[in-house]
């Protein structure tokens, strides 16, 4: 076994895919109860507003601006008290509230855009949509936990959003992150692709799945490749993740080595499932493909899976 730790790049893969820029500082070790009320009474304070997975925006410049003054969050009727205090970024502390605007009744120069066309559009910077991902996740764990799983009871929000407390039995909660392992199945010279029903037209993807209680990272990755695609795995290498707010999931991208060619495609998770040559990638990634067939966005921890192998020397 050989120790890599210090022969690693300064700036890991994880760095480079969507959702990872956020630069706030939690200050999780000083988390009170009145620290949204502080980050209220502090003049920098930027807000962000989200309805039914949409991001508001301002359309004023040259850029989409996701960031609100308290004085126009209030009159745009925000629900501050259900607020999630993300932390303090370089220009003061950023929140994140529940919009209650309707879409199509939201004033001129502001649009309601949802989560994915933002990040595959690019339309915000990589901090803000770090941001975004941090504040997403947490809107929507405390929307599917407002009662207790103890007793039933309802709960009430604390610490600035990161814990929930039962009003009956005073059981407490704190927000979770669901791990999905996504894997490239590799062989020297080729790498397993599947398609799922939902897709794009034409895009090809790495193999995911959810991580189960009592498994480690590696054995979900052989676990989800066997039962989606029949094939066998030995070695399995971590690549990177990305946090990926749909809901509240993180992406743990592995590299799998393929023991077997036979795939055995599990037709109720993919429409298709194939070896790829690394010059068909290397096809695909520059859309030049004969097919059609791509891979997912740059921003997405899949494509990056694929890039690294496809253009490894």
């Amino acid at each position: 076994m050989t120790f890599s730790l210090f022969s690693a790049p300064e700036r890991e893969p994880s760095q480079f895919v969507g959702f990872a820029g956020n630069r706030i500082d939690r200050q999780s070790e000083n988390r009170s109860d009145d620290v949204l009320e502080k980050a209220f009474q502090d003049p920098p304070l930027r807000i962000m507003q989200s309805r039914a997975g949409r991001l508001y925006l301002k359309l004023p410049g040259e850029a989409f601006d996701p960031y609100f003054t308290l004085a126009e969050a209030r009159a745009m009727g925000a629900k501050l008290d259900h607020a999630i205090l993300l932390g303090m970024s370089s220009a003061g502390p950023v929140v994140m509230a529940p919009g209650s605007v309707e879409p199509e009744e939201l004033p001129d120069g502001i649009k309601a855009i949802d989560y994915r066309s933002i990040y595959t559009q690019g339309l915000i910077g990589e901090e803000s949509l770090g941001e975004l991902a941090q504040g997403a996740a947490l809107l929507a764990w405390h929307h599917n936990h407002r009662f207790c799983g103890r007793c039933g009871a309802r709960t009430e929000m604390r610490i600035g959003g990161y814990k929930r407390v039962c009003s009956s039995c005073a059981a407490e909660h704190f927000p979770r992150t669901d791990p999905v392992a996504i894997m490239l199945a590799v062989r020297p010279e080729k790498c397993l692709l599947g398609r799922s029903p939902h897709f794009a037209p034409g895009m090809y993807s790495a193999l995911a799945g959810f991580i189960e209680p009592g498994e480690t990272i590696e054995n979900a990755v052989r676990r989800e490749t066997f039962e989606e695609a029949g094939i066998r795995l030995g070695r399995v290498a971590y690549h990177a993740s990305q946090p990926w707010p749909f809901p509240y999931s993180l992406m743990i991208g592995c590299f799998g080595e393929a023991l077997d060619d036979d795939i055995r495609a599990d037709s109720s998770e993919l429409e298709d499932c194939r070896w790829f040559s690394r010059a068909e990638v290397q096809a695909m990634l520059r859309g030049e493909n004969a097919e059609g067939i791509v891979v997912p966005p740059s921003g997405a921890i899949a494509h990056h899976l694929i890039r690294a192998w496809a253009t490894a020397g």
